[in-house]
């Protein structure tokens, strides 16, 4: 695990929010970079470490965040440094479409082999999670000749054209942009919480079936393992089984968006390896570098049939984001997945013990270190506890607690698969007395 040589107390705030320096940062970043950023609470970095990062002030503050869920293991993982190090003294960049280097061709080997189900594989790697959607909506379409695709109200799948035409999140992401990507179809993403059950979801599928769309011209469905964005929501256990049978009866590809979910958050490499559904492409980037700029998509050989030409990409699999995505995995597979796991049910259990304490939680959820705490005003009703759930993202921040919301009322934990125990503790503990003054 990473830990800094000196000892250290975090959280630990010793300037009002924003500080001095940080007002100023933020002053200067706000007159000239887009106002289109959604920046939710005036945090000015300057170093991380660990699940820990400190402002320009010389704050602390406990990171449950991981940079959306990126630094999978954790900031500044010396090993992961190295790597980087190492790497940028010897190439920074030959554009892996054109030409051959090691880095690219050994992670899309590693990439190949620990992705789920048997038979070859093949990798095309991108800048992002988005790219990596777009990628994967090229290729369905290529491969299958069909042009329909079909995504879940609530997902997010990025904000590039092809990607926002899949994400049905927010309203705020797609206004203004029209016309988007035709042949484009939702539905609903189960939800037990919301009584909202795969069969519902699957009823909708067939009408439309029925109604709008032939299933013979659908390329694929996108689904996320564990909806992010939309509310870190785990399906029934059914679900991903039926949905992988459904695409099976009518030979439509099942894509699945692994962004955020993938590469050892879970508890497992791949969240669909829960449900022991083998997807035909997977989308992959945040976590897989620990911080650099890197996505791929996996798709079984046969799939990824693409001639030269069809589709390609400056810098995707960048040498040194590839050292780094090595690295990462090995830390994954020796020792992070099982912290994820382990943590992760600590974590998930101490938050149900806030849940029997605190009326506003409604639902605590999740797998690994993905975890979702739904606020309600009323258990009964269900009605959606918006406004507190933003005003104890803020007050947790001022505390020294970095946490971020998802979906319209529910609070995100994804710390760095580094966060231990005791880190848990202190976070549940801010939240605890936050809450108390919420009562």
């Amino acid at each position: 695990m990473t830990k800094r040589t000196e000892a250290v107390q975090v959280p630990w705030i010793r300037t009002e929010l924003p500080g001095p320096r940080a007002g100023q940062l933020i002053a200067t970043d706000e007159q000239y970079t887009s106002p289109s950023y959604t920046r939710v609470y005036p945090l000015a970095v300057e170093r991380g470490y660990g699940a820990v990062i400190e402002d320009v002030d010389g704050n602390r503050f406990l990171d449950f965040t991981a940079g959306i869920a990126v630094c999978s293991t954790g900031h500044c993982h010396p090993q992961i440094v190295a790597a980087i190090q190492q790497q940028a003294g010897k190439l920074l960049h030959m554009s892996g479409t054109d030409f051959y280097y090691a880095p690219q061709g050994d992670l899309a080997k590693k990439l190949a082999e620990i992705a789920p189900g048997g038979g070859g594989k093949r990798v095309f790697f991108t800048n992002s999670g988005a790219e990596s959607v777009e990628a994967a909506f090229k290729l369905a379409r290529y491969h299958t000749g069909r042009q329909h695709m079909i995504a879940f109200f609530g997902a997010f799948h990025g904000r590039t054209l092809g990607a926002l035409s899949l994400t049905g999140s927010k309203v705020v992401q797609r206004r203004g942009f029209a016309p988007l990507i035709p042949m484009v179809s939702h539905v609903d993403y189960p939800n037990s919480y919301r009584d909202l059950q795969s069969l519902d979801c699957f009823n909708q599928l067939e009408d439309l079936f029925k109604r709008t769309v032939s299933p013979q011209e659908v390329a694929a469905i996108i689904v996320e393992p564990i909806q992010g964005e939309g509310g870190y929501i785990v399906p029934p256990a059914e679900f991903h089984s039926q949905l992988r049978r459904l695409c099976d009866q009518h030979g439509i590809l099942l894509v699945v968006d692994e962004v955020q979910s993938g590469m050892g958050r879970t508890g497992k490499m791949f969240a669909m390896e829960h449900w022991g559904v083998v997807p035909d492409i997977v989308c992959l980037a945040k976590g897989i570098a620990s911080g650099m700029p890197l996505g791929a998509i996996i798709a079984r050989e046969g799939i990824m049939d693409w001639g030269p030409g069809s589709h390609a990409s400056t810098f995707g699999g960048n040498p040194i984001s590839c050292v780094a995505a090595l690295e990462t995995i090995k830390l994954l597979e020796a020792e992070l997945i099982a912290n994820a796991r382990e943590v992760g049910n600590h974590l998930k259990g101490r938050l149900m013990e806030l849940m029997a304490k605190h009326k506003l939680i409604g639902d605590v959820r999740g797998l690994g270190l993905m975890i979702g705490v739904e606020l309600v005003r009323d258990r009964a009703t269900k009605e959606a506890a918006s406004t507190e759930r933003d005003e104890i993202v803020q007050t947790c921040f001022r505390r020294g607690l970095l946490l971020l919301g998802c979906g319209v009322n529910t609070l995100r934990f994804c710390p760095p698969l580094v966060v231990t125990k005791e880190q848990c503790d202190i976070a549940v503990g801010i939240l605890d007395e936050v809450l108390a003054k919420k009562s």
